[in-house]
């Protein structure tokens, strides 16, 4: 099922974007289009994104959503912020494990447009200028040159829905290879568990270890890697442990043919998991 990440500022018109979207592929194509989003949840914004606990817990339910939907027929469209670019990272790597393109939709205004739309929704539907304010400054704008992030489609507010080029994306663009990190694949050893609790354990203290000696901006070594952690800010163990135990989960039902690899993709999960 063909992912569409749509993407943006609070009120900068995503939700009309995915309606458009859906009604040309449920015209155009015998495909079935799902919408994905907010709405379905029945969240209440002010009070989810003041809470950074409640949101992550939105942001999960949306991409358990996305991956119990996804498939290689239909079409799913997450109409949400997905402003993080360690999330988008995430969606892109469902849609690889399924062997189904993907692309970002990225409907782009300024603060000032947005805090205008906001301000003439029902007063139920706004957010608190607060809210907003927060959410446009944490906001990571998409890249191209992130694979995750590509094909990436720039929606301006006064813009055409660019209809056929999002389709061909889609429908005509070979789905990516999984790779290491999402291909599921048997155990090849039943050494395997025992060296991935090895390998990210030593990858953990080596971390909290170069902290002693190390400032934010520094690129830290860790043993048996020949990428580095880029250490932005101070990371307690508590959240290092966090991380740890996520990537073990994911990594067992996706294991590597090669423990040797273990270090790099665990340092890659770090990365997009800490910025």
């Amino acid at each position: 099922m063909p992912l569409i990440v749509m993407c943006g500022y609070p009120c900068s018109g995503k939700t009309r974007r995915a309606e458009e979207l859906k009604v040309c592929f449920e015209s155009n194509t015998n495909r079935k289009v799902h919408i994905v989003g907010d709405g379905a949840l029945g969240v209440e914004k002010n009070t989810v994104y003041a809470d950074s606990q409640k949101e992550k817990n939105v942001r999960a339910s949306l991409k358990a959503e996305v991956e119990r939907k996804v498939n290689k027929d239909d079409i799913v469209i997450l109409d949400s912020f997905n402003y993080i670019k360690g999330y988008r990272y995430e969606l892109f790597c469902i849609s690889k494990h399924t062997q189904t393109p993907h692309c970002l939709v990225y409907c782009l205004t300024s603060d000032e447009v947005s805090s205008t739309w906001n301000a003439n929704r029902d007063a139920a539907e706004q957010y608190t200028q607060d809210i907003f304010d927060a959410l446009v400054l944490r906001f990571e704008s998409p890249d191209s040159r992130n694979r995750w992030d590509s094909p990436l489609f720039t929606i301006l507010k006064d813009d055409t829905l660019p209809y056929e080029a999002i389709s061909d994306a889609l429908l005509k663009r070979k789905a990516p290879p999984p790779n290491q990190s999402t291909q599921s694949q048997p155990l090849s050893s039943a050494n395997f568990l025992y060296e991935l609790d090895k390998i990210t354990q030593d990858v953990l203290m080596a971390i909290f270890n170069a902290q002693k000696t190390s400032v934010p901006g520094d690129l830290l070594p860790v043993p048996g890697a020949t990428e580095k952690i880029e250490l932005t800010r101070s990371i307690n163990m508590s959240e290092l442990r966090k991380l740890r135990r996520q990537f073990i989960s994911y990594t067992k039902m996706h294991p590597t043919e090669n423990t040797g690899h273990i270090s790099n993709m665990f340092v890659q999960y770090l990365n997009k998991s800490l910025h």
